[in-house]
């Protein structure tokens, strides 16, 4: 039988981000768009969350709309005076993932040098077998579907072999519409038919990989 691969998103998925580290991000990204566009605060929230619901990345909108450079913003948004005192995250991370068969990768919309960071910092690095962050996705960010192929093609994945972990409910529906089995990281109770697995902590998966991975597939 063929093993699964493990598609996990990043920021409050593996971690919980919005303690500490969204709120730094978003005060940067409202920085970045008030320099760059010449607005005020409240103009450059507005931009700011209007991209991010519009194209899933508040960057895509800024490089389709207003010609930013990606590299530059994203070297700009995502600096941390202090990013290890900033994570919160579950401390049997790592011995639930060792736990899953299959290999596993880190697909996030997120820079790789920031994702890679948080996986060191957080004790979990050795557990992936590769990194995806929004550069390698050649800046096209989940929910789009191109994102999800290019990853597909460079690791020469079947999407019917995936399990995709999110906290994010239209990636999960990206994912589901390629072929994939899906899991929600929400505390929410409603469960749309895109889902397969809700959990409210991500160390409870393991229990749950049987029901996500049953068919009789070969190698």
């Amino acid at each position: 039988m063929a093993s699964p691969v493990w598609l996990f998103d990043l920021d409050n998925t593996l971690h919980d981000a919005s303690r500490y580290i969204f709120p730094h991000i978003n005060r940067s990204m409202v920085g970045y768009i008030r320099q760059l566009l010449g607005v005020d605060e409240d103009e450059a929230t507005r931009i700011r969350q209007d991209y991010w619901q519009r194209y899933g990345a508040t960057l895509l909108g800024l490089m389709r709309h207003h010609g930013a450079d990606p590299h530059h913003f994203l070297r700009h948004t995502h600096q941390f005076p202090d990013l290890k005192s900033m994570l919160v995250f579950e401390r049997g991370l790592c011995a639930m993932l060792r736990r899953l068969p299959g290999r596993k990768i880190v697909f996030s919309n997120a820079p790789l040098r920031y994702s890679e960071a948080v996986l060191e910092l957080t004790g979990i690095s050795n557990c992936f077998d590769a990194v995806y962050g929004v550069e390698r996705l050649r800046f096209q960010p989940k929910p789009a579907v191109a994102g999800f192929r290019r990853l597909l093609r460079s690791e020469g994945i079947d999407p019917g072999r995936c399990i995709m972990v999110e906290d994010v409910l239209a990636n999960l529906r990206t994912a589901k519409r390629l072929g994939m089995k899906t899991v929600w990281i929400s505390a929410a109770t409603r469960q749309p038919p895109w889902v397969d697995v809700r959990l409210v902590s991500i160390l409870d998966l393991p229990r749950h990989r049987q029901r996500l991975w049953v068919r009789d597939q070969r190698s």
